[in-house]
């Protein structure tokens, strides 16, 4: 704690990844679903997925912007994000038993790798795309820092915090399936999907037993799955980059 006394701005980072589920508009409550909602149910040009919000980080942060679009290759419609010097995102609540639907699939189309970017460091954190779990759990197991954190973002936002954040990214150093520790946050974990230079601006599908990639995160089984979201940011590195989301689906395997 006494590091955060000390340094504000470290704390306001913190807190800021916190944030990421909890700062989409306060005006009124995003509905919970029990399946995610895709975004080929959609219609080219619309304002908004059906069933998401926009993820405001913070303020300060410039918007990203992600709009509705058909795809020649999988004539379909997709989310379309572009990102400059940004860092925005679009979430969903949900609410889901992990047993019963511990698989996760989706598509991405990365048309460049961001050069500079390290999710390693805090300070080039930066992904073409991500996609985010947020998890229910029992905050008071945590350690003393960790609920500090939690609750001083509860405040700032008026919305509960989630127990545990996992996050599958394309990073450009490190393998496919990866597990890499948030600089400073302990509940939140990302898993490398895709790498590099791999298949760029062609659609790569992926498939991840969520639940598996959790329990090698967090040393244990996940709670209740209770929120998704897609992040596609460049602020850290202060660059631009294009990217491509299909559908995102749970299954049982």
């Amino acid at each position: 704690m006494l590091f955060f006394l000390r340094n504000p701005r470290g704390l306001l980072a913190a807190v800021t990844v916190l944030l990421l589920p909890a700062c989409a508009s306060l005006d009124r409550p995003a509905p919970v679903f029990g399946d995610v909602q895709v975004f080929s149910a959609n219609r080219p040009g619309a304002e908004l997925p059906r069933g998401w919000r926009p993820w405001i980080i913070t303020r300060a942060k410039a918007p990203t912007r992600y709009d509705l679009v058909v795809d020649p290759a999988l004539r379909k419609v997709v989310l379309h994000a572009v990102a400059d010097r940004a860092a925005t995102g679009l979430k969903q609540r949900l609410d889901v038993d992990p047993l019963q639907r511990p698989v996760i699939a989706w598509q991405w189309r990365v048309l460049d790798p961001i050069a500079e970017a390290d999710v390693t460091v805090r300070h080039s954190d930066d992904s073409p795309v991500r996609l985010l779990l947020f998890f229910d759990g029992d905050k008071a197991s945590l350690p003393a820092r960790e609920q500090m954190l939690m609750e001083t973002a509860r405040m700032l936002t008026g919305q509960p915090i989630p127990f545990a954040t996992l996050m599958y990214v394309w990073e450009n150093r490190q393998p496919p399936g990866t597990v890499i520790p948030h600089a400073v946050l302990g509940q939140v974990k990302m898993v490398v999907a895709g790498a590099g230079h791999d298949r760029l601006r062609q659609w790569k599908p992926f498939a991840r037993n969520y639940v598996e990639d959790y329990q090698r995160a967090f040393g244990q089984a996940p709670g209740r799955l209770v929120g998704i979201g897609v992040l596609t940011d460049t602020d850290n590195t202060r660059s631009a980059v294009e990217a491509f989301y299909g559908d995102i689906e749970l299954r049982f395997p």
